[in-house]
């Protein structure tokens, strides 16, 4: 008996996501949002992070402070390895600036905790470097990734202008128009998996070019 029924997306290893606040949102935080958010950015600034190109993201550490990328390079391509205090140490960073980043979109209204998750989830394998990894790929996907560059800019600005429509609404309504909240959360969820991919270096499998998981 053939089957209708169509082939489901492949899941990405790296998932991403923030729960949509369905109540009334703080309109006071969120008109002064850019304002208030200043101190949890400082101490992200402290972590060596900056604002990347689509979102509050990571700066990419030869050293310490900000995701490591250099030393895991190294390791993986001269003794396929990947220390798990590494792997560690980027996901949370990523956590961290991702719930900066939900909040300054203001999808979430609770201020940004150092720790605790909160509304915002993201998840990556940790990975066999000796069995998963191509141990000479890390050298070139910081290229191969350029496509996923240029649609990003462009996802960014539409991100940017679609903040600001939710920013009017929320001040007059006290809600997130969904549909925004979606695209907002599909641009941050391809940054997080392009950021994987090509710095954090967890996975060899091509980001795929879409807003969903």
């Amino acid at each position: 008996m053939e089957s209708n029924s169509q082939p489901r997306e492949t899941l990405y290893p790296v998932q991403f996501s923030v729960a949509y606040p369905d109540r009334d949102l703080n309109r006071l935080t969120t008109g002064f949002r850019l304002i208030v958010a200043i101190p949890i950015l400082i101490v992200a600034a402290a972590v060596g992070h900056e604002s990347a190109g689509y979102g509050p993201g990571p700066e990419i550490a030869a050293g310490s402070g900000g995701v490591l990328f250099l030393a895991p390079l190294l390791m993986i391509v001269f003794r396929q390895k990947y220390p798990r205090w590494w792997y560690d140490w980027n996901l949370e960073l990523l956590r961290f600036t991702n719930r900066i980043g939900a909040y300054v979109a203001l999808m979430d209204d609770r201020y940004p905790s150092t720790d605790e998750h909160q509304a915002v989830a993201l998840d990556f394998p940790y990975p066999d470097a000796k069995q998963g990894l191509n141990r000479w790929l890390p050298l070139v996907k910081w290229l191969l990734a350029i496509p996923h560059y240029i649609v990003l800019i462009f996802l960014t600005i539409a991100a940017i202008v679609a903040v600001i429509i939710a920013w009017f609404a929320i001040l007059f309504t006290g809600r997130y128009p969904r549909g925004l909240f979606d695209f907002v959360l599909g641009v941050l969820r391809w940054g997080n998996r392009v950021t994987a991919y090509a710095f954090v270096l967890v996975t060899d499998q091509y980001p795929p070019f879409r807003l969903s998981p």
